[in-house]
């Protein structure tokens, strides 16, 4: 990936119609120069939770971030409802986009389909993954993947957030806030499934991921915990795992420059000399 912008840019968001009657909607930030890219992908929080992540990256590469087809308003057709739906439906994005050599990040949810992508890339479009918090394996027991719908909106906010300020406080949203976050929750539960936000088979299978994985996991994540990240980096052949400290379960959000620091090492190490 080249620069594609001395400085980060403002997002410009259209809808793109995708095979088999599916559209997404999508912000795009910087330009498309050179066919490469950053694709990022939201969890549960929505597509503003990748927001800061998406406007820094985009100092250095061309970034598209989709809103999940049901999420913010956005229409879901009903045959769209498993992660793997979406992972095919964005390896049509890319296609439909004409990038290649394209970072994959993801958080939570996002990660899960990310590494889902991962599996499917026939094409090789994708140089690498980097996941965050991410979901998807089935947790060992003691380890659980905390489910915002079953533990509410307070203590999801503690689990989730090292940082006390950056917790949601559902007394300060509007009617209208609040029925937004619970129609996105919704489509959450569509497209984690039962058993919530992992696939008892996933682990099994990712052994055939031969792309180099980034797996980020922030050391106070209470919704997807250090030793499950552990655990999924263990799952993927070419990965490395690397804990931020004074981070929950949005790394980008709570230490950006951790973040970007060790995407900057995976990329020198690991991605450019496997691409060279």
């Amino acid at each position: 990936m080249t620069a594609s912008s001395p400085t980060a840019s403002s997002p410009t968001t259209r809808t793109i119609a995708l095979r088999h009657g599916l559209s997404v909607t999508v912000q795009e930030f910087g330009e498309n120069t050179d066919g490469t890219g950053v694709l990022m992908l939201h969890g549960g929080a929505g597509p503003r939770s990748m927001a800061g992540f998406a406007a820094g990256m985009s100092q250095h590469a061309y970034v598209v971030v989709p809103t999940h087809p049901g999420f913010d308003g956005t229409p879901r057709p009903e045959e769209a409802d498993t992660v793997a739906d979406l992972a095919s439906s964005y390896l049509d994005l890319l296609d439909e986009l004409g990038l290649h050599g394209v970072m994959v990040a993801g958080n939570s949810v996002g990660g899960w389909i990310a590494a889902e992508m991962g599996l499917r890339d026939t094409r090789n479009r994708i140089a690498c993954l980097v996941l965050l918090g991410s979901t998807g394996i089935t947790p060992e027991p003691p380890l659980v993947i905390a489910n915002p719908a079953e533990i509410g909106p307070v203590r999801t906010g503690e689990l989730a957030f090292h940082n006390p300020a950056l917790r949601l406080d559902p007394a300060a949203l509007s009617d209208e806030q609040k029925a937004a976050f619970a129609a996105n929750q919704r489509t959450l539960a569509v497209y984690a499934g039962d058993p919530f936000c992992h696939d008892p088979k996933l682990r099994g299978r990712l052994h055939r991921v031969t792309v180099p994985v980034l797996v980020l996991a922030g050391e106070q994540d209470g919704i997807a915990p250090l030793a499950y990240e552990r655990a999924l980096a263990d799952s993927f052949p070419r990965a490395t795992f690397r804990p931020i400290a004074e981070a929950g379960h949005f790394p980008h959000v709570e230490q950006p420059g951790a973040v970007f620091e060790a995407i900057g090492d995976f990329v020198a190490g690991e991605v450019k000399p496997a691409g060279n």
